[in-house]
């Protein structure tokens, strides 16, 4: 089967390509999905980069989320059956035909839901609602992140309304904040590149506090959002897209009693109870069944074209989750 693999640690566009690999066999408990869709996410080419938290073993296949049907079921599994189009995230190599998916780690995915959302919809959203759990952020409150146009940006700002609770969006230019507007995210989105753009958080707030934030971007800008938080406020970091240190004001975290906190989704995803992981993928796809939730793509690729698909021309350009298809 063809599957876009790497040797070596590097840039993606030239450490990646199309090999002639084994098809996978399942082990007890496994499944194998053939391929319909897959994402290209910023957490999978830092693995390629081999900057990510962990690195897998060499060689290795990229890709960790994608849509497809099961093509055969290993020994002991039950509740799933040949042809069933399903979703699975957090798993490796489905930049490839066919994959290996752990059968408690696929979820069956309804006809309502197409393949383009369906092949991005674990990752991004459910990063969106772990940190609302993991800042502890209740209906009425307020929460305010930046990089709004992001996937789990835009994700937070379409779903955390559907928990009454309100977010402050930041983006960096007018057409940052068109892309929010043009999947209906209307409502308190600010750029940032505005000189008096903190006095317009403050007249948004008024005498409310902010609860908490989500800085994807690290730099001055975490350091910023942490300055607007509330006493006994929360900020998660999950992303440093500035590519600087997270600078922050002592003062900000001594007087306002202020916490910063590391958010890896993936980790997280571990120590969650699998009533707590049901629950939270129950809302998504009720989110994305309904329309409320929606996912842009940003271009489909055939895996062929691999290298071209997570340059950096492309990449930086996209404005949506690009997707492969083998």
């Amino acid at each position: 089967m063809r599957s876009a693999t790497y040797n070596e640690f590097g840039k993606p566009s030239e450490v990646l390509s199309i090999t002639d690999s084994p098809t996978p066999e399942p082990k007890n408990n496994e499944v194998r999905i053939k391929t319909i869709l897959s994402s290209i996410h910023n957490h999978d080419i830092v693995t390629i980069k081999g900057e990510y938290g962990h690195k897998p073993d060499l060689p290795a296949t990229g890709g960790s989320e994608a849509v497809g049907t099961i093509d055969t079921l290993g020994k002991d599994v039950k509740g799933f059956k040949q042809g069933q189009r399903v979703v699975v995230s957090g798993v490796s190599g489905t930049w490839a035909e066919y994959f290996i998916a752990p059968a408690k780690s696929i979820i069956p995915i309804p006809d309502a839901i197409d393949d383009e959302m369906a092949a991005q919809l674990i990752a991004m959203p459910m990063s969106a609602l772990l940190l609302i759990e993991f800042l502890n952020i209740k209906p009425g409150q307020w929460l305010i992140q930046n990089a709004a146009n992001g996937a789990v940006g835009e994700s937070m700002a379409m779903l955390a309304p559907e928990r009454h609770i309100n977010t402050i969006n930041l983006v960096r230019s007018k057409e940052s904040e068109q892309e929010l507007i043009e999947l209906g995210i209307t409502e308190n989105n600010i750029v940032t590149d505005d000189d008096d753009w903190k006095e317009q958080v403050q007249k948004i707030v008024g005498d409310a506090k902010i609860s908490g934030a989500v800085d994807a971007v690290g730099g001055k800008s975490g350091g910023e959002l942490l300055s607007l938080l509330g006493k006994h406020g929360a900020m998660a970091s999950l992303g440093s897209v500035s590519g600087e240190p997270l600078m922050l004001n002592p003062s900000n975290l001594i007087f306002n009693l202020t916490k910063v906190k590391g958010f890896w989704a993936s980790d997280l995803m571990q120590e969650i109870s699998a009533d707590d992981k049901q629950r939270l993928i129950k809302e998504l796809i009720e989110r994305a069944s309904s329309g409320i939730l929606k996912l842009p793509t940003g271009g489909i690729y055939d895996l062929d074209d691999i290298q071209k698909a997570v340059s950096e021309d492309v990449q930086s350009e996209k404005k949506g989750k690009i997707l492969i298809k083998p």
